[in-house]
């Protein structure tokens, strides 16, 4: 058997510390992204080593995350069913193969007279008319110190305050006992959550947060935490406000000018944008 990397080795060290977790509680002990943490699992476990990679999960919740999806106009389906293979440790991605919409026929309406509307969010009312009030406009973009504002897939309203930007971080790292290869500068982002509906918000917060370079690259977040600056916990529970810090590891030459929030994977209505300025 092959030696696991060094992020292996965490993964496997903590599961032999409790004999069972839960991936995402993994993931948090270790400042990992959960996906990341799972898809390390299950190569461990196709390699031969005594464990098993599971799942469950909370059908109406499931069922509302779906529904909220599909307001969105997002959510496409699952990936379709067989076999994948996962070939080395590492950040891995799985194909995931969208089927185009088969074309129907339809007869043709009647051309009514054009109306003014105005599209409103999901879970309201799918159009209002432009004489009746309308909501109060929501600002995804800001500098750091602003708190702005976004809805979880659940439906739970948030308020993210980007509080500060340590970069470079290399100090924070290194006193946790972390060490950064030769042209490698680390930075520390430091975010607020408040959960200001009486949804619960039951990911983690910092999960999807990036940074966006000059060149329009992103950075993802580094599978690590310090003990100096706290990580972010799982989930925020209605009228709580929870904070946290997020590393990151990039090229020492690398220009960050936007932090950047989602609820997702890719860039959607809820997304948020912190300039970063020198």
């Amino acid at each position: 058997m092959v030696a696991p990397d060094p992020v292996d080795a965490r993964l496997l060290a903590l599961l032999a510390e409790s004999g069972r977790a839960a991936v995402h509680e993994i993931a948090q002990r270790l400042g990992m992204d959960p996906r990341e943490a799972a898809m390390r699992l299950i190569t461990l476990s196709g390699s031969g080593l005594p464990l098993l990679v599971g799942v469950e999960c909370d059908p109406n919740g499931i069922r509302r995350a779906l529904a909220n999806a599909a307001a969105y106009g997002n959510y496409m389906g699952g990936p379709p069913s067989g076999p994948y293979s996962v070939h080395q440790s590492g950040p891995h991605q799985v194909p995931y193969a969208q089927q185009p919409p088969i074309s129907q026929p339809f007869p043709a309406q009647p051309q009514a007279a054009p109306q003014q509307t105005t599209w409103g969010p999901p879970q309201s009312a799918g159009r209002v008319r432009a004489d009746q009030p309308q909501p109060r406009p929501v600002s995804r973009t800001g500098k750091i110190g602003a708190a702005l504002e976004a809805d979880s897939l659940e439906g739970a309203h948030l308020s993210i305050q980007l509080v500060e930007v340590v970069d470079p971080a290399d100090f924070l790292f290194t006193a946790a006992g972390y060490k950064l290869a030769e042209g490698e500068r680390s930075v520390v982002v430091h975010t607020e959550v408040m959960n200001t509906s009486q949804v619960p918000y039951t990911s983690l917060p910092d999960m999807y947060l990036v940074l966006v370079t000059k060149t329009g690259e992103t950075v993802t977040k580094a599978p690590v935490s310090l003990s100096s600056r706290p990580a972010h916990k799982l989930g925020v529970q209605p009228g709580e406000t929870a904070g946290g810090h997020t590393v990151f590891v990039l090229p020492d030459t690398t220009e960050v000018i936007q932090v950047r929030w989602s609820v997702r994977p890719e860039v959607d209505l809820n997304t948020l944008v912190w300039t970063v300025e020198d």
